[in-house]
């Protein structure tokens, strides 16, 4: 499903960072606010009514999730209080008093929503739930949540001010699906946990009908439902190189429309590889010749007709003749356009290659300490 493109311009210049394109595609779902994200790129290929502030239920976990896999306190094991046990709502009926590892506590927040893991977690990684809730205010405003505030760890509607959007909540999850721990949590099916008072061990099932029976192509997500919020639902689904986040707020028929939203960007999208790791071919300039490269690709979902519409301009500056060796500095921009949108830009870095010493003495020397071994022994 990946693509190369080689159409390149060059103009010497600097340019600056262009958010990407928004697409819309043909769909129609229940719920009240929708998006569908592309996981690599984060271009929007669905919205409805994206940015509308709501309550989001138990899909606030994601973020409860994310902060303690990166505490690093994984392997610890946490004292559950009595304030974790008396949480209301969905539960994994922890014992007060029992001690019980952190990683089997994110188990149990994602795949069985507990709302006692919820608070557990929070006491043992932020020293409190209002030490928490800071932590994840703080993480939402560095990832870019610019319309969320969390009140609490698991998303019931105790607070007045505990909101987001759907937009927001597939930029969290998006960021989420960069770790690795995450994402095997939230795409693991069943997960078994000791017991401390019991001869058997916990077992428990994920809630995501998506991932367990629904979809062939879901990779995990997270459900939610509150009396206020309605069904909220976080999902994310990978099919060959292509992968989506799709999120639905108050939604009465949300399964269908994920799997909907999910079939759309699939069936009418293929994922492009515009810009190619490595050295950039095709500079004429004498300065910059074989010298220049990306230091990664760029990668962007486009239709078959959005295929024609993409341009490159590498806008290099202008180099002096009196400067220094410039290894690995940023020499421009590589900018992508669709349909004369900027869609990205790249960094373009310089790297002198050493000349290599050709003088007699050179040559000589390079024979006597490979004859020496000395190349090879140190």
């Amino acid at each position: 499903m990946k693509r190369t493109w080689m159409k390149l311009m060059f103009i010497a210049t600097l340019l600056v960072y262009c958010i990407p394109q928004t697409a819309q595609a043909s769909v129609s779902v229940s719920a009240r606010s929708a998006v569908l994200i592309e996981q690599e790129s984060g271009r929007v290929l669905f919205e409805k009514d994206a940015h509308r502030v709501s309550r989001i239920a138990s899909i606030t976990k994601i973020m409860t999730a994310i902060l303690a896999i990166e505490s690093g306190k994984l392997d610890e094991k946490v004292k559950v209080s009595e304030n974790a046990v008396r949480t209301e709502g969905s539960s994994i009926y922890l014992k007060p008093g029992e001690k019980i590892r952190l990683e089997d506590l994110v188990y149990g927040l994602m795949l069985r929503s507990g709302n006692d893991a919820a608070v557990a977690i929070a006491e043992h990684v932020g020293g409190s739930l209002d030490g928490f809730a800071y932590l994840m205010n703080e993480k939402a405003q560095q990832i870019g949540m610019k319309n969320t505030h969390f009140a609490n760890p698991h998303g019931l509607d105790d607070h007045e001010d505990h909101v987001s959007t759907a937009y927001d909540m597939a930029i969290l999850t998006r960021y989420a699906m960069e770790n690795e721990i995450y994402k095997e949590i939230s795409g693991t099916k069943v997960h078994r946990a000791p017991n401390p008072t019991e001869t058997w061990d916990r077992v428990w099932k994920n809630k995501n009908r998506l991932l367990t029976e629904k979809y062939k192509y879901s990779t995990g997500g997270k459900t939610g439902y509150t009396k206020r919020a309605k069904r909220t639902l976080v999902s994310t689904a990978q099919k060959d190189d292509f992968g989506l986040i799709a999120v639905t707020l108050n939604a009465p028929d949300d399964w269908n429309d994920h799997i909907q939203m999910f079939e759309t960007a699939f069936s009418n999208y293929d994922i492009a590889e515009i810009l190619s790791k490595g050295k950039v071919k095709g500079i004429k300039d004498s300065h910059y010749k074989n010298k220049v490269y990306l230091d990664h690709s760029f990668v962007y979902p486009l239709t078959s007709e959005e295929e024609d519409m993409i341009k490159v301009e590498y806008r290099l500056k202008k180099a002096s003749p009196n400067e220094e060796d410039k290894r690995s500095s940023i020499a421009g921009r590589a900018n992508v356009y669709l349909d004369d949108k900027q869609i990205a830009s790249l960094p373009v870095y310089y790297k002198e290659e050493a000349k290599e010493n050709k003088s007699f003495f050179g040559l000589f020397k390079n024979l006597f300490t490979s004859i020496a071994g000395i190349k090879n022994h140190g």
